[in-house]
This record gives structure tokens, C-alpha cells and sequence, in this order.
């Protein structure tokens, strides 16, 4: 099984944390196939941001199509995530849902500790997106700068499990997010100083990409994931516009399509 760890921002380092922390929970036979952002920024913190990435985003998703089995999208706050499940047929899976999806199993509610107050709006957009607001014990951070953290997680470990800490104890919540992809392998790092389940957003990924693509669902006939219809476009690159406005077949026979073996 391939699965492409798309890293929306443009800095391969903070891309290689990612898919070590992937591979080490990835199953036998799967392989992660790093994609670096080629243009943007190095790293998305601010909802216009955000945008731009997640447009940069489905650009990288195209040129990988039919060359792996699912996707990541590896920016907590999922840029993309919307669209490019309207336009492909593999899964593609946001590190923040999945993350958000694995916490509600292992508790009632989850807390969210990240490095920047910057960050902290945008990510609260994206529980509220993901219809999670009820099952988040808040957003919680340091003021820390990417550079830094990006450059020597290991500075920034021990501010950051002492306020994962204190979140816990304070909120009462049942399991913690670290969000931020420099904080990739830090939730494994640090499980046995927190006393509820960490969670490591790609690693989640990782696991929920593996288990759609074992069980296999096709692309929505109907709905409003179905592919948009086709069109034209102009300025964008070339497999995307290709992927834009091909006609796709879905559903011809309409309600005379039956079930069979």
C-alpha cells in the first residue's frame, strides 16, 4: 500500500519528522511517499494561509494520482481536505479529523495543545468544521516560534508536555492532541508523562488511511461529495485542469442499477 504524506508547507525537514512518526505505527507493506509543498510558505499558521495551501494542495494531489492508494493531507487544520475529497476517487484523509476521530474513542471530550497563539483560531475553525466543539476540552498554547520549534523540537518538549499536563489536570479531558506538524513524534515521546492517551495526528492518519483503503469505498455517485461537473479553467497546472474537466460516468443507468456478486 502507497499513501502520499503531502506536507502543504515548504519545509522538507519538518516533512522527514512526519513520516518517521508514520512509518513507525504503519503497517507491514505500507509506504509513505513524501510530498513537500514546491511553493508558499514554510509554515501555514493564519486562515489565508491556509487557503493558499490547501489550492497548493490539491495541485500535488493531482500530480499523484493513480500512483498511490490514499493521501494525507499533513497540516493540522487540514487545508484542502474539502475539495480534494469532491475531486479524487482515493481517500484522502486530514491529519486534524483524524486525530479529532481517534480521540472520540478513547474519551467523552479531548484537548488540543499546540506551539503558537497564532494558530489557535484557525484550528478552533476546524473543530467547529468537523462538528467536534462539543467534544473539545479547549485549544491551548505556548508562544513559541516555528523557526524554533521546526529547528529543535526537543527545546521546546518540556514547556510543551508541562502545559499538556496542566491541561489535563485543569479541563478534565479524557485524551490531548499535540497539533502542529512540528510537533510530529512528540505525543509517543512524551505518553508516559501525561496521564491520558496522546494522541500524534499522523500518526492517526496513517492508520485511518490504512483502514479505507482495506475497506474499500467508492467515490459518492450522489450527494455532495460527488465529482463537480466538469470545466474548463485557465492558469492552473496541468493535471489539475485535466482532473477539472474530465466527464466522468457515474450512475448512467440511474436507479435500474442492481446489487450483484
Amino acid at each position: 500500500m502507497r499513501i502520499l504524506l503531502l506536507n502543504p508547507n515548504m519545509t522538507e525537514s519538518v516533512t522527514a519528522m512526519m513520516v518517521e512518526s508514520g512509518q513507525s505505527v504503519a503497517a507491514i507493506g505500507t509506504e509513505l511517499l513524501p510530498a513537500t509543498a514546491p511553493r508558499g510558505m514554510p509554515y501555514i499558521s493564519t486562515r489565508a494561509e491556509a487557503q493558499i495551501g490547501g489550492a497548493i494542495a490539491l495541485e500535488m494531489l493531482a500530480d499523484h494520482e493513480g500512483q498511490v492508494d490514499a493521501a494525507i493531507l499533513a497540516a493540522f487544520g487540514d487545508p484542502g481536505l474539502l475539495g480534494a475529497r469532491e475531486l479524487f476517487d482515493f481517500p484522502v484523509i486530514g491529519v486534524s479529523e483524524a486525530a479529532m476521530l481517534t480521540a472520540c474513542m478513547l474519551g467523552r471530550q479531548f484537548a488540543i495543545v499546540t506551539f503558537s497563539n497564532s494558530l489557535v483560531g484557525w484550528y478552533r475553525d476546524c473543530v467547529d468544521l468537523n462538528g467536534m466543539a462539543a467534544r473539545c476540552a479547549g485549544i491551548h498554547a505556548l508562544d513559541l516560534a516555528f523557526a524554533d520549534v521546526a529547528g529543535d523540537q526537543e527545546a521546546s518538549a518540556e514547556r510543551l508536555v508541562a502545559l499538556a499536563y496542566e491541561v489535563v489536570r485543569d479541563s478534565g479531558a479524557d485524551s490531548l492532541i499535540f497539533a502542529g506538524a512540528p510537533l510530529a513524534g512528540l505525543a509517543r515521546r512524551s505518553a508516559h508523562l501525561i496521564p491520558v492517551p496522546v494522541i500524534d495526528p499522523v500518526a492517526a492518519a496513517v492508520k485511518l488511511a490504512e483502514a479505507l483503503v482495506a475497506l474499500g469505498p467508492r467515490k459518492a455517485a450522489m450527494g455532495s461529495f460527488q465529482r463537480p461537473a466538469p470545466k474548463q479553467t485557465v492558469g492552473l497546472s496541468e493535471r489539475l485542469t485535466a482532473r477539472i474537466a474530465q466527464s466522468d460516468v457515474i450512475l448512467s443507468r440511474g436507479h435500474s442499477e442492481s446489487f450483484s456478486a
